[in-house]
């Protein structure tokens, strides 16, 4: 396992990070009981994943419950570190949701007491609120940090200027700032790349990857010609949305053409590519069972050759939005690095026509 600095930060997380969603969910995201996700735990640890990634919502907390449990014994907490989030509605009142000073040291608590811990390694903000002053939630991470409860912040779902704003309002107070960002980002999700990557990178902020697979959608187990029984997209799961399916199948066609000649599954394949972008820190890899958890797994070890990261791009490459096909044409002579991960392969186009 590849370990990684996080941000702009000294600490190493390991290049997969085992997700928790499952953990005591419905049939559709799949219900991992104690046992097995205990097994689970001790399967990602044992091939080096250092991180687990849950959140205060998942399953109304059952989540973090039974990763306090399995981490309170065997010295397993000793050896991971816990990322957990805050930011939906957790009951009826109206200050069960946001990210006010109130909800979020509310919550910090609860999690706390969830997870059987008296620290939280990566506490991330969920989502934006618009509704609340952004000092007063840097503020209100900042105090957690302050008095022991967190270790570090990172934030997710934020778009760049929530980013942005975030950390230029924790400079001017010299607050904790973001370490991490937690965002989607697939071989059919590519629209981080125009915004958050580039923004991770300038500002140093690691990434990591929910959903890799887009729901399972880029195992390769949805073909044209149809797909499983059972998972979540058969149930109606709508993250994320696919407006175009052809284009869809066209990357799924890919990713399985190289997984047959490598000998390996379209779930490594997706993986694979995802660990060799450009400002990613770390994969979250989720699954119903352990024999997920183990092909999952092998992708830590799977390289891809240029040859093959030149086929998937080209088939997941997304359209330049404005102001980057204007760029393209007139700024090409002053793309800095950064710019070049997104603009190179569309000026070296433009140039030859």
């Amino acid at each position: 396992m590849e370990y990684r600095y996080l941000g702009r930060s000294g600490l190493r997380v390991s290049s997969l990070t085992m997700g928790t969603m499952t953990f005591g969910g419905s049939e559709r995201v799949g219900n991992t009981p104690q046992d097995e996700a205990t097994r689970q735990i001790d399967l990602c640890l044992d091939h080096g994943i250092n991180l687990l990634d849950t959140a205060n919502i998942y399953n109304k907390g059952v989540s973090e419950e039974m990763i306090g449990v399995a981490l309170s014994e065997n010295g397993r907490r000793e050896r991971t570190l816990l990322a957990t989030k805050v930011r939906f509605r957790t009951g009826d009142g109206p200050n069960d949701a946001g990210l006010s000073r109130h909800h979020i040291i509310e919550q910090c608590k609860a999690s706390l007491k969830r997870l059987k811990t008296d620290h939280i390694d990566l506490y991330q903000v969920h989502e934006w609120d618009g509704m609340t002053p952004v000092e007063e939630t840097m503020e209100a991470l900042d105090i957690l940090v302050k008095h022991g409860h967190v270790r570090y912040i990172g934030c997710s779902n934020y778009s760049g200027w929530h980013i942005m704003k975030a950390l230029q309002a924790a400079g001017e107070r010299h607050n904790e700032r973001f370490i991490s960002q937690q965002i989607h980002y697939t071989l059919h999700s590519r629209e981080a790349e125009y915004e958050l990557v580039p923004i991770s990178q300038d500002q140093g902020l690691g990434i990591l990857v929910w959903s890799p697979l887009a729901g399972g959608l880029l195992s390769g187990k949805y073909r044209r010609e149809g797909g499983p029984d059972a998972g979540r997209h058969v149930g109606g799961w709508r993250e994320p949305p696919v407006p175009d399916w052809n284009r869809l199948y066209d990357i799924i066609d890919v990713i399985v053409a190289i997984a047959e000649e490598r000998n390996v599954s379209g779930a490594q394949v997706s993986l694979a590519w995802l660990l060799g972008r450009p400002g990613v820190t770390s994969v979250i890899i989720g699954g119903r069972s352990e024999e997920q958890f183990r092909d999952n797994l092998a992708a830590a070890e799977l390289k891809l050759s240029n040859e093959e990261r030149a086929r998937l791009d080209a088939v997941s490459r997304p359209p330049l939005l404005y102001p980057y096909w204007h760029q393209t044409f007139t700024a090409n002579d002053r793309l800095g690095p950064i710019d070049q991960d997104l603009l190179g392969s569309y000026v070296e186009e433009f140039k030859r026509d």
